[in-house]
């Protein structure tokens, strides 16, 4: 094994290839070859993370405190949910299955924003795929009778919709009114159910809280089980509600959680367990013999909505190149705020997992990525 240092955090390994699909062993059993050994030019990558590493995201390293200033004339801006201060830049490249980059602590668990967001729909996909829910356009009132599905507007919603971010639930939800987060307008009237397209973490907060009671189960409980254990990441990952979600599930008080960290709370995760998550999907569900997500789902969580074309199911697709110009239009990703992604490549068999990059250096940073393929 040889080592080829290539900045302060960042280092390469020389090791022998196989020919057969490659998936890392649980925890720190994952192997890591050089780029020339997967197609790659070793300077084109450095330049690439050399790149990450120089663009840092903009937002303070005390969370907590960043976030308390920017809602500080917004009355729905109270924080429910834990936040820790942030980690520097850090990430992970993976081709073939096996790391050919990595700076910062990507061991470190951070804060992950509206990443979580993908994870929610997988808990959601894999109650399809159990036949928990029998169709995705069932409306959800049919399996969920908590009163969030009530009136006569909300009883129209479908899982569909609630996959979609195309709700327009009303309502409040763990002292947050969906209001508080109608981002084309707080006073505007609201459409009928699956017309209009709104990022919303109100209504995505409900999308776990309707998911968790059909499993009748925390969803920690779910993705650890059904995704984090099958795919060896660490058991370092937390997922947290707000101090004002705990519900009552099968007798028992438990923490609802939440889909992001809007107001706190959602998923802290590292950047290698995100760089599995991200593996999982680029090799369609499976992991070694074992198909966890079906392949179908995988193909429907991918599929452009008609009210929003680089939107799937809680995951992010670049539909006519339009979210990142200079990657394929196949190419997806999980984003949140910070900047946090985990960005996925099918046609070149890339993962990348970016953590704490700003905004506009994104699309920069994985042409650079491409521009050190070797094919």
């Amino acid at each position: 094994m040889t080592k080829i240092p290539l900045a302060s955090s960042l280092v390469f390994l020389v090791l022998g290839c196989s020919a057969a699909p490659y998936y890392p062993g649980p925890g720190d059993d994952w192997e890591l070859l050089s780029p020339a050994a997967m197609g790659m030019d070793a300077d084109s990558l450095r330049k690439a993370v050399v790149f990450a590493m120089a663009n840092e995201s903009r937002s303070p390293r005390d969370l907590e405190a960043w976030m308390a200033a920017r809602g500080r004339n917004d009355p729905y801006s109270a924080l429910f949910g834990p936040l820790k201060p942030r980690g520097g830049p850090a990430g992970v490249i993976v081709r073939g299955g096996y790391i050919v980059a990595e700076w910062g602590d990507t061991k470190r668990v951070d804060v992950t924003y509206s990443v979580t967001k993908s994870f929610v729909s997988t808990t959601t996909l894999l109650a399809l795929q159990d036949g928990l829910i029998q169709d995705v356009h069932d409306p959800v009132a049919e399996y969920v009778s908590d009163g969030n599905f009530d009136s006569p507007h909300n009883a129209r919603i479908t899982w569909h919709h609630l996959l979609t971010q195309t709700t327009e639930w009303e309502g409040e939800l763990f002292g947050k009114p969906d209001v508080a987060d109608r981002r084309l307008g707080r006073d505007r009237e609201l459409q009928t159910p699956g017309t209009l397209w709104e990022y919303n973490d109100v209504r995505v907060n409900l999308a776990a809280l309707a998911t968790m009671r059909v499993w009748q189960r925390p969803l920690p409980d779910i993705l650890r089980e059904r995704i984090m254990e099958p795919i060896g990441a660490s058991d370092t990952w937390e997922w947290h509600g707000y101090r004002t979600s705990r519900v009552e599930l099968g007798g028992d008080s438990v923490t609802a959680v939440s889909g992001g960290g809007h107001w706190g709370g959602g998923l802290w995760i590292s950047a290698r367990d995100q760089a599995r998550f991200g593996l999982l999907f680029l090799r369609r569900g499976r992991w070694g013999d074992r198909q966890i997500l079906s392949e179908e789902w995988i193909d429907s969580a991918l599929t452009p909505i008609e009210l929003n074309h680089t939107y799937g199911y809680m995951w992010w697709l670049n539909t006519d190149h339009e979210l990142w110009p200079g990657a394929p239009a196949s190419s997806f990703g999980a984003r949140g705020g910070g900047s946090n992604v985990i960005w996925i490549d099918p046609e070149h068999d890339l993962v990348a997992v970016f953590r704490w990059i700003d905004g506009p250096a994104i699309g920069p940073a994985i042409n650079l990525i491409l521009n050190a393929l070797e094919e």
